[in-house]
């Protein structure tokens, strides 16, 4: 898969069609200039490849030369606001528990604070990466066509090739539209089968709900997918279909229910404990050893956790959000003399990037932190102050973290040093300056997770004594000694100390209708010290402004 993004580095953008499909990136000049046209593009199995690399390429990417200079999305300063990880971060994360900002950029002090507004450069951001990459799948999968590969005389092996290309440009169209769903609740909805050039019409959540899990259903149990672990690293196969299908239906009650009322209707526990349990039985395993080594530079390699994930390498997919964001957010020289919070580690390391490093801007908050316990290996804070007290700007206040670092998980502490003293550098870029880690969207430890809390939430198909031994595969790794129950406090608390900072926290805390009450407050949440709780009209963000004004066919999420 590493090869597959230095393909679509090359290949830039071959697979865009310039056509209209959602109000927000209406004007032309919001698209990249492209004088490539189908013909030149699906003329050949090469070309085939390219346009594919470019779908995988868009999630990791965020124009066509990096780190700027020509974005996907004009209109918005490419390094904050166009990057899909940093963007899908910053809504997942900076509103909850686990994260918060002492930067005052724009967008950032309303996220910190549970405040989100229809002309956040963040939310435009996400909203309109999430709606192009649709589009490109939208696109390739009209020249998948039987009647457009017949057209080519392909051979019989390259249009088996492509059809599995096509398959796994649908999933992320549906992984996309998952995004969309969770985080927005009613987009704008558009297939490959729409015409091109219309104002797409709006669907409402619980019905972009059914549409995906009909999607996954035919790509994971219809075969559309290469099976698990078939398929090349970081490429989708059928047990990414059920992962995120497992997701979803953890999830189905807030889905299909109206925003701040969750339901609880049992069958579709009963459906996540079935699919986390075709994850794993599909032959995923957990990454022995260290927690943190899942989350390092060569996470690549001898890594059979991960289902699915978006790939970097730092010589060819750089920009200035991604695992290079994560990295840099969180770091700051003087806490990387302090000494570190694990046994394992004399000194804390380097978070192993050298070249406009050392953001120092993200935090967590002391709420989050303090549910760790002393000998939890998870625990990867560092700071003298755990609390971000009464100044909520100030960078010494709150702990930062190096869950994620641009090094080896291969090297001991010695040998690191030795490399640094050296003035040698981590990873493949030579300056030093951009990330080769990999971002985990799902691994084998959520799946574990959400079987124990369907179990528990009363989901057939799955037993307690069974939730209580995967519970504890993950205490152990983590050195914390066994438990014989659990609960569902238990399970929102592991889910934290297990996926932070992995894009799950504020999906998590709305399932448990904690997000937006006053049943669990945290410091900072709504904006003053102690914690208060907002609207419910909060648990989903707003569209963009600009997409709702020049689309008649879309209306503004309640409260906005």
């Amino acid at each position: 898969m590493k090869n597959l993004i230095k393909y679509s580095a090359v290949a830039a953008l071959l697979c865009v069609a310039a056509i209209l499909f959602t109000a927000c990136l209406k004007d032309l000049d919001k698209f990249p200039v492209n004088d490539k046209t189908k013909v030149d593009v699906y003329r050949d199995v090469e070309g085939y490849k390219m346009a594919f690399a470019k779908i995988y390429g868009a999630m990791t990417l965020t124009g066509n030369t990096g780190p700027a200079g020509s974005a996907d999305i004009a209109g918005l300063d490419e390094g904050k606001y166009a990057d899909f990880l940093r963007c899908f971060f910053n809504h997942q994360e900076l509103p909850t528990d686990e994260a918060h900002c002492i930067w005052t950029d724009e967008g950032i002090p309303e996220m910190n604070n549970l405040d989100f507004i229809s002309t956040n450069p963040f939310t435009v951001g996400l909203y309109s990466k999430s709606l192009l990459q649709i589009m490109y799948a939208n696109d390739f999968m009209r020249n998948c066509t039987d009647a457009e590969l017949a057209a080519k005389n392909f051979t019989d092996a390259e249009k088996k090739e492509i059809a599995y290309f096509s398959a796994e440009a649908r999933y992320i169209r549906a992984f996309q539209y998952w995004v969309l769903m969770d985080v927005f609740g009613n987009p704008p909805f558009i297939t490959e089968n729409d015409n091109l050039g219309i104002m797409p019409d709006q669907i409402s959540r619980s019905e972009l709900f059914n549409y995906i899990e009909s999607e996954l259903m035919d790509l994971g149990d219809g075969g559309k997918l290469k099976m698990p672990k078939a398929n090349e690293y970081g490429r989708v196969d059928q047990a990414a279909a059920w992962a995120l299908l497992a997701r979803m239906y953890l999830n189905a009650n807030v889905y299909k229910s109206p925003v701040g009322s969750p339901g609880d209707d049992v069958q579709y526990y009963t459906k996540a404990i079935t699919y986390a349990n075709k994850v794993i039985n599909s032959g995923y395993s957990l990454r022995p050893g260290r927690y943190e080594d899942l989350f390092l530079n060569d996470n690549d390699k001898n890594n059979p956790e991960i289902i699915y994930s978006i790939n970097y390498d730092g010589l060819h997919t750089k920009n200035y959000g991604g695992m290079t964001f994560l990295i840099n957010c969180s770091s700051n020289g003087e806490y990387q003399a302090d000494t570190g919070v694990n046994s394992y580690h004399t000194t804390l390391l380097h978070y192993g990037l050298f070249d406009n490093a050392t953001w120092a801007g993200y935090r967590f908050r002391g709420d989050f932190t303090d549910k760790f316990d002393a000998a939890d290996k998870r625990a990867l804070f560092v700071g003298k102050e755990q609390w971000i007290g009464d100044n909520p700007t100030r960078y010494t206040y709150g702990k930062a973290g190096y869950k994620y670092r641009n090094i080896p998980s291969t090297l001991t502490l010695a040998e690191c040093d030795t490399i640094l003293k050296r003035g040698d550098k981590f990873g493949n870029d030579p300056v030093g300056g951009y990330a080769d880690n990999d971002y985990p969207l799902f691994r084998l430890a959520e799946m574990y997770l959400i079987y124990a809390e369907a179990v528990k939430r009363g989901g057939s198909g799955g037993d307690e004594a069974t939730a209580i031994g995967y519970l504890n595969l993950l205490r152990d790794r983590a050195k914390l000694q066994p438990v014989s129950s659990y609960d569902l406090d238990y399970i929102l608390d592991e889910r934290g100390r297990e996926l932070y900072w992995e894009c799950q926290r504020r999906t998590d805390l709305v399932r448990y209708n904690r997000f937006t009450t006053d049943a669990y407050l945290w410091e900072w949440k709504g904006g003053v010290k102690e914690g208060k709780a907002v609207d419910a009209h909060y648990n989903i963000y707003p569209l963009p402004a600009t997409d709702v004004s020049a689309n008649t066919n879309l209306d503004q999420n309640p409260g906005y």
